[in-house]
């Protein structure tokens, strides 16, 4: 496989021929008609096809998944189909290959499902979500993944941070006020971690934010679980709140009431949602320095280079410090 500063550019061959031409390849007809959908990590189309709806295609970024992880993230949204369980799995060729290759790029299919953003405000989504999350970590529990890897302080925070210390993204007058809250927090994020000395890893989606579940007339349903890796359970439910103190325990609340039919919550995770929500901000800035000589990134995060963003980022982090300190949410 290509490595990373030998593929850092490889989209700029994927022009729109080369996205029909692959999708012909299996035997669709297509009418042409090609729409990008919001996908920085990958590229994502819409593509139409003659006598169908249309269908959706991935193109893979070179070098960040092997085969086998791939693979191994379309059994399990397959497996949860299979299970009834709402979740955006690809489709199937005719030699039952969900993964394949044009040009050099890897790419899969899937089925066109519309939807909009849950109103996470309301107590029956909130429970309706937490029943479907629910099931899906009934399922992930059963098995674990041997190809992708798990939600930890090291890849999230140490990493992260060093990756970004070894740039020049920075604001030079911010690099050692950054450097001193990360390292700061992240002592703090590994004493959260100390407190839940059992944690159980499990096979979860691990980026299941609000733009992540479609909301139709029927529900909801998961997509995109391209980083779907092991993590605990309270990784998947800390996105769904926001707010105060007062609002998010109320928001878990209605999550759990919904959750806890199908599977299992453990309380004592709850001294790592703030810890989780630290390390995704370090990884989140990191994620766009590791991104940033893919020339879409710097047009889509323009501001990432400006000590804007760095004091705010600075400011965030002194809030999650603060907010580690306060204790866990309560579940009543």
């Amino acid at each position: 496989m290509k490595t990373q500063n030998e593929t850092q550019h490889a989209y700029s061959h994927l022009t729109p021929d080369t996205v029909l031409d692959a999708i012909e390849t299996l035997g669709f007809v297509t009418n042409g008609r090609l729409l990008a959908l919001n996908s920085y990590e990958n590229r994502v189309y819409q593509v139409g096809v003659e006598d169908g709806r249309p269908l959706v295609a991935k193109f893979y970024r070179p070098a960040r998944w092997s085969n086998a992880a791939i693979l191994e993230e379309h059994g399990f949204t397959q497996a949860l189909a299979l299970a009834e369980i709402p979740v955006i799995a690809p489709l199937v060729d005719k030699a039952a290959k969900t993964l394949h290759e044009h040009q050099g790029f890897r790419f899969s299919i899937y089925p066109n499902c519309g939807g909009r953003w849950p109103e996470l405000g309301d107590p029956d989504k909130l429970s309706w979500i937490g029943r479907f999350i629910g099931r899906i970590h009934a399922f992930g529990a059963v098995e674990t993944f041997k190809h992708r890897p798990s939600v930890d302080i090291d890849t999230y925070g140490w990493q992260a941070f060093d990756y970004l210390m070894s740039t020049n993204y920075i604001a030079t007058e911010l690099h050692e006020a950054y450097s001193s809250i990360v390292k700061q927090v992240l002592r703090q994020v590994e004493a959260c971690f100390a407190l839940v000395p059992d944690i159980k890893y499990l096979r979860i989606h691990a980026d299941c934010h609000p733009g992540n579940i479609l909301w139709t007339d029927d529900g909801p349903h998961f997509v995109d679980f391209d980083d779907t890796r092991m993590g605990p359970a309270v990784q998947d439910l800390w996105m769904l709140l926001s707010g105060d103190r007062q609002e998010m325990t109320e928001q878990l609340a209605d999550v759990l009431e919904g959750y806890t039919e199908f599977f299992d919550f453990n309380p004592v995770e709850l001294h790592l949602l703030e810890a989780l929500r630290t390390l995704r901000m370090i990884h989140y800035s990191a994620w766009l320095a590791r991104r940033w000589n893919d020339p879409s990134f710097p047009i889509n995060f323009p501001w990432f280079e400006s000590v804007r963003y760095w004091e705010e980022q600075i400011l965030s982090l002194k809030e999650q410090s603060a907010l580690m300190d306060e204790g866990p949410l309560i579940w009543r």
